[in-house]
Order: C-alpha cells, then sequence, then structure tokens
C-alpha cells in the first residue's frame, strides 16, 4: 500500500483546513511572542468535574508524580551529559548519524536523514500523537490545578504560522496568582502532572503495543546481524584484488575504501570488503568471503531448502545437516522492496572447522549493559532477539509503528520536558525544589537561572562539535 501518497494527501488537506481555520478565526487570536493562541472554554467543566471528583486519588498521585519528575530530571541530566560525551569524543558516531542533535521531530525525518534504524514517521503519525501528548499533557495540569483549589480560566491550542501552521500545542491558563499563592509541594504537583501524563501515556502505549503485537504478527524467519568478519594486522595484507602489497612504500588508504566483493588476501584466507577500524593500533576487522556476502544474500532468512527458519535454534540446527560445498536453497525477505524471493547458496568450509559447513552470518550479545538499554529491552520483551516477525495484513506495520512512536514521544517529552531549564516545566519545578530546600528564594533564582545558563552551554557544546564533525 502507498501510505506516502494518502499521507502527503492527508497533509495537503489538513493544512488548508487549518489555514482556513486561522484565517477566519484571526481576530480571535493573540500573539504570545512567536505563538498565536487560540482561547476557548472547552474542556473547563470536565477538568473541573475530574480534579474535584477524584480529590483524593490525585492527592496521592501527586506523590507519586513529583517524585517521578526528579527521577526523570535525573535521567535527562545524565542522558544530556552523555550526548555531550558522544558529540565531543565519538566523532565515528557523530558522522554516522549526520542528523543535527537539536531538531524538532518533523514528518518524514527518519525518511529524509536515511534513518533505517527507525520506522518511517509520516505526517499523520505526528498529527495524532501531537494531539494526544499534548491534550493529556495539559488535561492533567489541569486536574491536578483544579485538586489543588486553582482556577483553569482558558483552554486552546497554539499555532506556529510563521513557520508551519499545523505545529500545535495545546495549553491550559492557569489562574498564575492563585498559583504562585498555593504551597511549594502542590506547585511542583501541578508542574510535574504534565510529564506525569506523558509516562502513562507511554506505559498505555507499550501495552497496546504488547496486544497488537501478538494479534497482527507472525514469527517468519531470522535476521542475523552481521557477515562474519575477522580482525587482523592490517600489515599482514598480502594482496588486494591480486596486487601484492608492499607496505615498505604503501598506506593504509589504499584499503580504506573496499567495497563488498573485493578479493583481500591473507596467507590463504580471502576476504570480501573492509569493516572498519577497531580500537586496537594497527588492526583491521576484514569480512570474510563468505557465502552470504557472495550470493548478495539479504540478512532475513525465512526458509532454508522450503523448512520455515524462525528460531536461532532451528537456524543452527538446520545448517548443522549439510556439509561443506553443498548447496543449499534459501528464502529471503528483502523488508526494502517488501518481496520474499529463494537464493541458491553453495556452503563453504568453516574457517574454525573445516569438516563445518558455514554461512557466514554472525550474531552479536543483545544483553543490555546500561539502563537505559534494560529498559528498551523490557519495553521490547513481547519480541525475541533475531526473530523476523511479518504482519498478517496491509496496515499493521502502519498501526503498530504508529503505537511505537506515540511510545517514544511520550516517553520523550516527558523527559525533555523535565529538564531545569527555563522554558520547560522542569525549570520552575528545579526552582521551587531549591527554595524549599534553601528556604530563600533568591537562592531558587540564582540556582535556577545557573542551571539554565549551564544546559544552554552544554546545547552550545553538542551543536559545535556537529558542525565540526558535518564538515
Amino acid at each position: 500500500m502507498n501510505y506516502m501518497f494518502w499521507d502527503i494527501l492527508f497533509a495537503v488537506l489538513f493544512v488548508a483546513g487549518v489555514s482556513a481555520f486561522l484565517y477566519t478565526k484571526r481576530r480571535k487570536l493573540k500573539r504570545e511572542g512567536l505563538l498565536f493562541l487560540y482561547h476557548t472554554s472547552f474542556g473547563l467543566k470536565l477538568i473541573d468535574h475530574v480534579g474535584k471528583k477524584y480529590h483524593k486519588t490525585l492527592k496521592v498521585a501527586s506523590h507519586v508524580s513529583v517524585w517521578l519528575g526528579y527521577a526523570l530530571m535525573g535521567i535527562m541530566v545524565w542522558m544530556f551529559g552523555r550526548i555531550v560525551w558522544i558529540y565531543a569524543f565519538h566523532s565515528d558516531v557523530v558522522k554516522a548519524i549526520k542528523m543535527p542533535p537539536i531538531m524538532p521531530l518533523i514528518p518524514y525525518l527518519p525518511q529524509m536523514f536515511k534513518l533505517d534504524f527507525l520506522p518511517p514517521f509520516y505526517f499523520s503519525y505526528w498529527i495524532v500523537i501531537l494531539a494526544i501528548i499534548a491534550i493529556t499533557h495539559e488535561f492533567f495540569h489541569g486536574i491536578f490545578a483544579a485538586t489543588n483549589n486553582v482556577k483553569t480560566k482558558t483552554t486552546g491550542f497554539g499555532f506556529f504560522p510563521f513557520f508551519f501552521p499545523v505545529f500545535l500545542a495545546a495549553f491550559v491558563n492557569l489562574d498564575e496568582k492563585k498559583m504562585e499563592k498555593t504551597g511549594n509541594f502542590k506547585q511542583r504537583a501541578v508542574l510535574s502532572a504534565g510529564t506525569f501524563a506523558n509516562s502513562l501515556t507511554a506505559i498505555i502505549g507499550i501495552l497496546l503495543m504488547w496486544g497488537f503485537f501478538a494479534l497482527t504478527f507472525s514469527p517468519v524467519g531470522i535476521t542475523y546481524d552481521d557477515h562474519a568478519y575477522n580482525i587482523v594486522n592490517i600489515t599482514d595484507i598480502d594482496t588486494i584484488n591480486g596486487v601484492p602489497i608492499d607496505w615498505t612504500h604503501s598506506n593504509f588508504s589504499e584499503i580504506e575504501d573496499l567495497g563488498r566483493l573485493n578479493k583481500i588476501a591473507i596467507g590463504n584466507l580471502t576476504y570480501s570488503a573492509v569493516k572498519g577500524y577497531t580500537p586496537y593500533p594497527g588492526k583491521i576487522a576484514l569480512y570474510y568471503e563468505a557465502p552470504a556476502i557472495t550470493s548478495n544474500l539479504t540478512n532475513i532468512i525465512t526458509t532454508i531448502d522450503g523448512k520455515t527458519i524462525n528460531t536461532l535454534n532451528g537456524l543452527t540446527e538446520t545448517l548443522s545437516a549439510y556439509s561443506p560445498g553443498e548447496v543449499i536453497t534459501i528464502g529471503s525477505y528483502d523488508k526494502y522492496k517488501d518481496e520474499f524471493f529463494e537464493v541458491n547458496v553453495t556452503l563453504a568450509e568453516n574457517p574454525i572447522d573445516s569438516a563445518k559447513a558455514w554461512l557466514g552470518i554472525s550474531f552479536t550479545d543483545k544483553t543490555p549493559t546500561n539502563f537505559v538499554g534494560k529498559v528498551t529491552q523490557l519495553t521490547t520483551a513481547y519480541k525475541t532477539p533475531n526473530v523476523y516477525y511479518h504482519p498478517n495484513f496491509g496496515a499493521a506495520k502502519f498501526i503498530y509503528d504508529l503505537l511505537w512512536w506515540l511510545v517514544l514521544i511520550s516517553f520523550s517529552v516527558a523527559l525533555v520536558n523535565m529538564l531545569p531549564m527555563g522554558i520547560f516545566d522542569g525549570g520552575r519545578f528545579f526552582y521551587l525544589t531549591v527554595k524549599k530546600i534553601t528556604g530563600s528564594e533568591k537562592a531558587g533564582e540564582k540556582a535556577y537561572a545557573w542551571m539554565t545558563n549551564l544546559l544552554l552551554l552544554m546545547v552550545a557544546v553538542v551543536m559545535v562539535f556537529w558542525a565540526i564533525n558535518l564538515f
């Protein structure tokens, strides 16, 4: 199905509709900075009703919300520090990603920067997710405020017409004077409520992903992570495409850009391509001239001689029944062309044990070693590593990717919103925390200003290193 055509058509119609709305309602729009705000009374009764009716429940939730805010603030500051470290000292990562580190998530961003590790991001995803995240975020601000007797005067939507007339933002307009007179903890509860809502949205999204995936996807193959390779001394290379290498008159640049299906010989072993340099001086990783490379096999194997392969054990057991030199028919899937096909492959001798047949593929250990990795693994526990799942009907992947983006963006907004700097809820949340600890409003203001400036400096450092590595 050509989702892009329908998505672009929807985008055109949506932009036209919003532009018409902005024009007809232009007298009701209020300018605040770069934003045009459209104030309404929509949802005010519901906010007040929920805030008052579930007063006790929301009081308990306030404590969860505040402590969750601190946890997310700590995680975000740590992650921000890691980003600075990576951009400053890991230029290879920066050059591989290429995308600016500080950039809003806009439709088709993964497609534009060819970020194949991310699913497509359509305009329709953007609008649906933006609406869900913005409305729930502001609704929770409103009901937590109502619980603490802070009135919501208006609700509404914001527009950035000078840049892109459909970039929407929801808001609740609280009684700021009443808010400032409310207790310190209550203010922090109201400020962290939006992040609390985004976190709940992410959790619900994960549960929906689990259920939807179980009902609409089936395991049909195995994905391998890479082709087999070996780490060798660069100066051990004897010939490249039959041409002897004299290292007394040659340099490493002669092999840096070699693509696949070359002939790199070391003794009686032949390699086909450079994988990359290693952290070890004088070492390089070379791909073996393996059947998986020479037959142009994709990294998704579905069948071997008609037998379905959908577990790692099944793949290992099936290949172990063959001998070197035998020809097998491998069913494969090309996810870019969305088609299944078959390839005849002649198995080779294993470089370590010549009696065993060898395809020349490798798998990486996916055991997470850090907090982010462990959380990611937990949220995708319904998938078996290296198993390829295929949708049972055409639109299943489109819907699943929508849920995936909803989870990712919800959690990202929850994290970013708790950054302790001026433009986010985390800024005032941080100020109120310091004020509570020190008992001094001036100390809170100084800490707030210092932290904001520090984070802005970190942003500048990241952008500078990105620019250096880009050019």
